[in-house]
């Protein structure tokens, strides 16, 4: 009997901010074939609904929204995350079931691309595991985004998630990543959630090489878009970037040579 594919369901990045229209972030072969899924793991059932409303207003869903087979992933993973294989790879797999059984599976975050920066990769690699195929249907995925629009080296760069809370320990290891960027010319991306983000900026430019260029992307495919990159000393130099940018907007940190 022929598995179903996992699919990576991309979604719009305008996840708690005012929605955009849907074409506007993703294909229409993208739009086309969420329309086509009946089962689907996702991240928060709410959003995924919310989301699919967007899709079957452009493209009608194949199973009305009612009748979806949808479950959430742990809420480990949620918490914790699921980036590193362990206990949760197995409690994936039953997820699977569905495809084993000849249905396509969705995977769908509440922004952006699953298993990027959101839980999911469990279900990628269980996936994997029972032989079904991972298909990435395209869409937005802020990192990029953020790291094309920043003018850092594009071709080496590390993804290093969130930095801690502590102010002490936050610097202290802002300023450690600061240095293997100096050695290795590799752009460093950090993310936070938005209403730390304030804290988080002020922390880069104090802690941060004067010579080094940090960029913020905030807001990434909404109305409010603001992108800037400048030298450390530059942020230092410019105080209205404190009240001119949208902090409580989701977003993308990235520095480096």
């Amino acid at each position: 009997m022929r598995t179903g594919r996992l699919l990576l369901v991309p979604t719009p990045l305008d996840f708690g901010a005012e929605a955009q229209p849907l074409a506007h972030s993703l294909p229409g072969d993208t739009i086309a074939t969420a329309a086509g899924v009946s089962h689907w793991i996702v991240e928060n059932a709410k959003s995924a609904r919310a989301f699919l409303k967007r899709v079957d207003a452009l493209h009608p869903l194949d199973t009305p929204l009612q009748s979806l087979m949808m479950t959430e992933l742990p809420r480990q993973a949620h918490k914790r995350g699921d980036h590193q294989a362990g206990a949760l790879d197995e409690a994936a797999r039953p997820l699977l079931a569905p495809a084993l059984q000849g249905h396509d599976v969705g995977l769908l975050s509440e922004a952006g691309m699953p298993a990027v920066a959101d839980p999911g990769s469990s279900v990628v690699r269980a996936a994997h595991a029972l032989g079904l195929e991972v298909v990435p249907l395209i869409g937005p995925v802020s990192l990029m985004l953020a790291l094309a629009a920043s003018g850092l080296n594009g071709q080496r760069f590390a993804f290093v998630g969130y930095v801690p809370q502590d102010p002490v320990s936050r610097a202290r290891e802002l300023r450690d990543l600061d240095s293997q960027a100096t050695r290795s010319g590799q752009t460093q991306i950090v993310i936070e959630t938005p209403y730390r983000n304030t804290a988080l900026l002020h922390s880069l430019v104090d802690s941060l090489n004067p010579r080094t260029r940090l960029a913020a992307a905030f807001a990434l495919g909404g109305p409010q878009q603001t992108v800037r990159s400048a030298l450390v000393s530059e942020w230092r130099q410019a105080p209205p970037w404190r009240s001119s940018l949208p902090m409580d907007q989701p977003c993308v940190f990235l520095f480096g040579p």
